[in-house]
Protein backbone atom coordinates (compact mmCIF):
# COMPACT_ATOMS: atom_id res chain seq x y z
CA UNK A 1 0.00 0.00 0.00
CA UNK A 2 1.55 3.69 -0.98
CA UNK A 3 2.08 5.52 2.08
CA UNK A 4 1.41 9.47 2.28
CA UNK A 5 -1.13 11.54 2.35
CA UNK A 6 -3.11 10.13 -0.33
CA UNK A 7 -2.35 6.38 0.60
CA UNK A 8 -5.75 4.66 0.36
CA UNK A 9 -6.97 1.47 1.24
CA UNK A 10 -7.35 -0.60 -2.20
CA UNK A 11 -11.02 -1.29 -3.22
CA UNK A 12 -11.85 -4.40 -5.86
CA UNK A 13 -14.72 -2.58 -6.77
CA UNK A 14 -12.68 0.23 -8.26
CA UNK A 15 -12.13 -2.55 -11.17
CA UNK A 16 -15.52 -1.96 -12.61
CA UNK A 17 -15.80 1.74 -11.94
CA UNK A 18 -17.62 3.74 -14.58
CA UNK A 19 -15.40 6.70 -15.78
CA UNK A 20 -17.30 9.84 -17.14
CA UNK A 21 -16.19 11.29 -20.82
CA UNK A 22 -17.70 14.22 -22.10
CA UNK A 23 -20.73 12.71 -21.53
CA UNK A 24 -20.07 8.87 -21.58
CA UNK A 25 -19.81 6.64 -19.13
CA UNK A 26 -17.26 3.89 -20.09
CA UNK A 27 -15.61 1.27 -18.33
CA UNK A 28 -12.15 1.91 -16.97
CA UNK A 29 -9.85 1.27 -19.56
CA UNK A 30 -11.79 2.58 -22.17
CA UNK A 31 -11.77 6.42 -20.09
CA UNK A 32 -9.46 7.89 -22.80
CA UNK A 33 -8.92 11.30 -24.39
CA UNK A 34 -7.03 12.15 -27.90
CA UNK A 35 -3.23 12.45 -27.73
CA UNK A 36 -3.89 16.21 -28.71
CA UNK A 37 -6.05 16.86 -25.63
CA UNK A 38 -4.47 20.76 -23.82
CA UNK A 39 -4.65 18.93 -20.33
CA UNK A 40 -2.49 15.52 -22.14
CA UNK A 41 -0.20 18.15 -24.42
CA UNK A 42 0.04 21.12 -21.78
CA UNK A 43 -1.61 20.38 -18.64
CA UNK A 44 -3.83 23.02 -19.48
CA UNK A 45 -6.97 22.54 -17.29
CA UNK A 46 -8.30 22.56 -14.10
CA UNK A 47 -10.01 19.85 -11.51
CA UNK A 48 -11.54 19.47 -8.39
CA UNK A 49 -12.20 16.28 -6.19
CA UNK A 50 -15.02 15.61 -3.83
CA UNK A 51 -15.79 13.53 -0.98
CA UNK A 52 -19.17 11.52 -1.14
CA UNK A 53 -20.33 10.92 2.36
CA UNK A 54 -23.81 9.54 3.45
CA UNK A 55 -25.36 9.75 -0.09
CA UNK A 56 -24.16 13.34 -0.25
CA UNK A 57 -20.89 15.43 -1.94
CA UNK A 58 -19.41 17.02 1.26
CA UNK A 59 -18.41 20.64 -0.07
CA UNK A 60 -20.13 20.47 -3.25
CA UNK A 61 -20.64 24.34 -3.34
CA UNK A 62 -17.11 25.62 -2.17
CA UNK A 63 -15.98 23.07 -4.78
CA UNK A 64 -17.76 23.95 -8.13
CA UNK A 65 -16.96 27.64 -7.57
CA UNK A 66 -13.16 26.95 -7.20
CA UNK A 67 -13.57 24.83 -10.05
CA UNK A 68 -15.20 27.92 -11.94
CA UNK A 69 -12.87 30.17 -10.59
CA UNK A 70 -10.31 28.98 -11.93
CA UNK A 71 -11.22 27.76 -15.61
CA UNK A 72 -12.10 31.75 -15.71
CA UNK A 73 -8.70 32.68 -14.63
CA UNK A 74 -7.42 31.00 -17.03
CA UNK A 75 -9.82 32.08 -20.07
CA UNK A 76 -11.35 28.44 -20.27
CA UNK A 77 -14.80 27.65 -21.13
CA UNK A 78 -16.06 24.34 -19.51
CA UNK A 79 -18.70 23.95 -21.85
CA UNK A 80 -21.59 23.66 -19.11
CA UNK A 81 -23.18 25.72 -16.82
CA UNK A 82 -23.06 25.10 -12.91
CA UNK A 83 -26.70 23.00 -12.53
CA UNK A 84 -25.68 21.00 -15.77
CA UNK A 85 -21.97 19.93 -14.58
CA UNK A 86 -23.45 19.08 -10.90
CA UNK A 87 -26.18 16.77 -12.60
CA UNK A 88 -23.73 14.92 -14.51
CA UNK A 89 -21.42 14.61 -11.16
CA UNK A 90 -24.15 12.94 -9.72
CA UNK A 91 -25.08 10.95 -12.85
CA UNK A 92 -21.41 9.83 -12.64
CA UNK A 93 -21.91 8.45 -9.05
CA UNK A 94 -25.55 7.19 -9.10
CA UNK A 95 -24.39 4.66 -12.37
CA UNK A 96 -22.00 3.35 -10.13
CA UNK A 97 -24.10 3.05 -7.43
CA UNK A 98 -21.98 5.32 -4.58
CA UNK A 99 -23.45 6.46 -2.00
CA UNK A 100 -20.74 6.51 0.74
CA UNK A 101 -16.74 6.16 1.29
CA UNK A 102 -16.55 7.28 -2.20
CA UNK A 103 -13.98 9.81 -3.77
CA UNK A 104 -14.67 11.86 -7.21
CA UNK A 105 -12.16 13.72 -9.12
CA UNK A 106 -13.58 16.48 -12.18
CA UNK A 107 -11.21 17.29 -14.71
CA UNK A 108 -11.77 20.31 -17.53
CA UNK A 109 -9.12 20.57 -20.04
CA UNK A 110 -9.27 23.06 -22.78
CA UNK A 111 -10.31 20.77 -25.20
CA UNK A 112 -8.64 18.90 -28.13
CA UNK A 113 -6.03 21.22 -30.27
CA UNK A 114 -5.36 20.98 -34.13
CA UNK A 115 -1.58 20.98 -33.78
CA UNK A 116 0.57 20.09 -30.01
CA UNK A 117 1.45 23.60 -29.31
CA UNK A 118 0.77 26.74 -26.13
CA UNK A 119 -1.37 28.67 -28.61
CA UNK A 120 -5.28 28.36 -27.49
CA UNK A 121 -6.34 29.48 -30.29
CA UNK A 122 -5.41 26.09 -31.76
CA UNK A 123 -8.25 24.22 -29.65
CA UNK A 124 -10.93 22.65 -31.15
CA UNK A 125 -14.09 22.12 -30.52
CA UNK A 126 -15.22 22.28 -26.55
CA UNK A 127 -13.70 21.45 -23.49
CA UNK A 128 -12.86 17.86 -22.38
CA UNK A 129 -14.17 16.98 -19.22
CA UNK A 130 -13.64 13.75 -17.23
CA UNK A 131 -14.63 12.34 -13.70
CA UNK A 132 -13.18 9.79 -12.11
CA UNK A 133 -15.35 8.43 -9.21
CA UNK A 134 -13.76 5.72 -7.03
CA UNK A 135 -14.56 3.82 -3.40
CA UNK A 136 -11.71 5.66 -1.51
CA UNK A 137 -10.82 5.19 1.73
CA UNK A 138 -7.72 6.82 3.80
CA UNK A 139 -4.89 4.54 5.16
CA UNK A 140 -5.46 4.49 8.64
CA UNK A 141 -1.81 3.89 9.54
CA UNK A 142 -1.22 7.26 8.47
CA UNK A 143 -3.36 8.57 10.96
CA UNK A 144 -1.61 6.71 13.65
CA UNK A 145 1.82 6.54 12.66
CA UNK A 146 2.02 10.38 11.22
CA UNK A 147 3.88 11.36 7.92
CA UNK A 148 7.21 12.11 7.32
CA UNK A 149 8.16 15.00 5.62
CA UNK A 150 11.51 15.83 3.97
CA UNK A 151 11.76 19.82 2.79
CA UNK A 152 12.63 19.96 -0.18
CA UNK A 153 14.50 22.66 -2.43
CA UNK A 154 11.78 23.59 -5.05
CA UNK A 155 9.66 26.28 -3.81
CA UNK A 156 6.37 27.32 -3.72
CA UNK A 157 5.53 29.77 -6.99
CA UNK A 158 4.92 33.22 -6.39
CA UNK A 159 1.45 34.27 -7.92
CA UNK A 160 3.37 36.35 -10.38
CA UNK A 161 4.99 33.53 -11.84
CA UNK A 162 3.18 29.97 -11.15
CA UNK A 163 -0.28 30.56 -8.96
CA UNK A 164 -0.90 28.01 -6.89
CA UNK A 165 -4.46 28.95 -5.91
CA UNK A 166 -5.22 27.71 -9.10
CA UNK A 167 -6.17 23.58 -9.22
CA UNK A 168 -4.26 23.17 -12.64
CA UNK A 169 -3.25 20.39 -14.08
CA UNK A 170 0.26 21.40 -14.45
CA UNK A 171 2.23 20.11 -11.48
CA UNK A 172 5.46 19.56 -12.26
CA UNK A 173 7.24 21.35 -9.72
CA UNK A 174 5.70 19.82 -7.06
CA UNK A 175 6.14 16.68 -8.36
CA UNK A 176 9.74 16.97 -8.19
CA UNK A 177 9.14 18.46 -4.89
CA UNK A 178 7.56 15.05 -4.00
CA UNK A 179 10.40 12.56 -5.88
CA UNK A 180 12.69 14.35 -3.71
CA UNK A 181 11.15 13.59 -0.19
CA UNK A 182 10.76 10.00 -1.75
CA UNK A 183 14.51 9.68 -2.60
CA UNK A 184 15.14 11.01 0.94
CA UNK A 185 12.93 8.38 2.66
CA UNK A 186 10.36 10.49 3.65
CA UNK A 187 6.55 10.37 2.52
CA UNK A 188 5.65 13.49 1.34
CA UNK A 189 7.63 17.17 0.84
CA UNK A 190 7.70 20.36 2.79
CA UNK A 191 8.05 23.53 0.92
CA UNK A 192 9.09 26.67 1.49
CA UNK A 193 7.64 30.43 -0.31
CA UNK A 194 10.46 32.05 -2.21
CA UNK A 195 11.28 34.15 1.11
CA UNK A 196 12.38 30.83 3.11
CA UNK A 197 9.11 30.98 4.78
CA UNK A 198 7.12 27.45 5.53
CA UNK A 199 4.47 27.34 2.83
CA UNK A 200 2.67 24.46 2.41
CA UNK A 201 3.25 20.53 1.20
CA UNK A 202 3.66 19.49 -2.15
CA UNK A 203 -0.36 18.10 -2.28
CA UNK A 204 -1.80 19.30 0.78
CA UNK A 205 -1.62 22.77 3.22
CA UNK A 206 0.50 22.51 6.64
CA UNK A 207 0.16 23.25 9.75
CA UNK A 208 1.77 23.39 13.39
CA UNK A 209 0.52 23.40 16.61
CA UNK A 210 3.20 25.59 19.42
CA UNK A 211 2.25 26.67 23.23
CA UNK A 212 -1.51 25.82 22.65
CA UNK A 213 -1.75 27.96 19.53
CA UNK A 214 -2.11 26.33 15.68
CA UNK A 215 -0.28 28.38 12.96
CA UNK A 216 -0.01 28.01 9.00
CA UNK A 217 1.42 30.19 6.58
CA UNK A 218 -0.40 33.39 4.99
CA UNK A 219 -1.47 31.59 2.31
CA UNK A 220 0.56 33.91 -0.10
CA UNK A 221 2.18 31.14 -1.65
CA UNK A 222 0.01 28.12 -0.84
CA UNK A 223 -3.13 26.39 -2.00
CA UNK A 224 -5.82 27.69 -1.34
CA UNK A 225 -7.73 24.12 0.19
CA UNK A 226 -10.83 24.30 1.55
CA UNK A 227 -10.16 21.87 4.51
CA UNK A 228 -7.47 24.54 5.44
CA UNK A 229 -10.44 26.90 5.63
CA UNK A 230 -13.18 24.71 7.23
CA UNK A 231 -10.44 23.29 9.77
CA UNK A 232 -9.08 27.54 10.29
CA UNK A 233 -13.04 28.18 11.04
CA UNK A 234 -14.04 25.25 13.18
CA UNK A 235 -10.97 25.96 15.42
CA UNK A 236 -11.69 29.70 15.48
CA UNK A 237 -15.85 29.14 16.33
CA UNK A 238 -14.22 27.16 18.92
CA UNK A 239 -12.05 29.06 20.68
CA UNK A 240 -8.43 27.90 19.70
CA UNK A 241 -6.09 30.17 18.38
CA UNK A 242 -5.29 29.82 14.72
CA UNK A 243 -2.82 31.65 13.20
CA UNK A 244 -2.30 32.61 9.52
CA UNK A 245 1.52 33.57 9.68
CA UNK A 246 4.87 33.36 8.14
CA UNK A 247 6.74 31.22 10.11
CA UNK A 248 10.04 29.29 9.56
CA UNK A 249 11.60 25.44 9.88
CA UNK A 250 13.26 26.13 12.90
CA UNK A 251 9.59 26.71 14.72
CA UNK A 252 8.42 23.28 12.99
CA UNK A 253 11.17 21.52 14.43
CA UNK A 254 10.14 22.51 17.93
CA UNK A 255 6.64 22.41 16.99
CA UNK A 256 4.76 20.34 19.62
CA UNK A 257 2.19 18.78 16.96
CA UNK A 258 2.18 19.40 13.00
CA UNK A 259 -0.70 18.31 10.66
CA UNK A 260 -1.43 18.36 6.68
CA UNK A 261 -5.35 18.89 5.55
CA UNK A 262 -6.56 18.01 2.28
CA UNK A 263 -9.94 17.01 0.79
CA UNK A 264 -9.30 13.63 0.71
CA UNK A 265 -7.31 12.59 4.15
CA UNK A 266 -8.74 15.34 6.18
CA UNK A 267 -6.46 16.25 8.72
CA UNK A 268 -3.50 13.68 8.90
CA UNK A 269 -0.93 14.17 11.58
CA UNK A 270 2.78 14.82 10.93
CA UNK A 271 5.23 12.47 12.84
CA UNK A 272 8.71 13.88 11.83
CA UNK A 273 9.73 16.89 9.56
CA UNK A 274 13.74 16.43 7.79
CA UNK A 275 14.54 14.00 10.91
CA UNK A 276 13.41 15.48 13.60
CA UNK A 277 10.84 14.10 15.22
CA UNK A 278 7.87 16.49 16.01
CA UNK A 279 5.58 15.24 19.55
CA UNK A 280 4.12 12.44 20.38
CA UNK A 281 1.39 9.83 19.79
CA UNK A 282 -0.15 11.91 22.24
CA UNK A 283 -1.58 14.66 19.90
CA UNK A 284 -4.18 16.22 21.74
CA UNK A 285 -5.28 19.64 19.38
CA UNK A 286 -5.13 17.60 16.66
CA UNK A 287 -8.18 15.61 17.96
CA UNK A 288 -9.84 17.95 18.90
CA UNK A 289 -9.44 20.10 15.46
CA UNK A 290 -10.57 16.86 13.63
CA UNK A 291 -13.53 16.19 16.06
CA UNK A 292 -14.71 19.81 14.98
CA UNK A 293 -14.10 18.92 11.42
CA UNK A 294 -15.58 15.75 11.64
CA UNK A 295 -18.22 17.34 13.50
CA UNK A 296 -18.78 19.55 10.10
CA UNK A 297 -19.27 17.15 8.09
CA UNK A 298 -21.54 14.96 9.85
CA UNK A 299 -23.88 18.53 10.30
CA UNK A 300 -23.93 18.64 6.40
CA UNK A 301 -24.22 15.44 5.21
CA UNK A 302 -26.16 13.12 8.28
CA UNK A 303 -26.52 9.55 8.03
Amino acid sequence: MVQGAQGHIEDPRNDKVLVYVNGELVPRDKATVSAFDAGFVLGDGVWEAMRVINGRLFDLDKHIDRLFKGARAIDMDIGRSREELIAEIRRTLDANGMKHGAHIRVMVTRGVKATPNQDPRYTIGKATIVMAAEYKQPNPEMRQRGLRLFTSTMRCSPPDMFDMQLNTHSRLNLIMALNQALKAGADEALMLDPHGFVSSCNSTNFFIVTSGEVWTSTGAYAFKGITRGNVIDVGRAAGIAVLEKNFTLADVYSADEAFVTGTFGGLTPVSMVDGHAIGDTDRPLIDRLRGLYEAMQAKQCPA
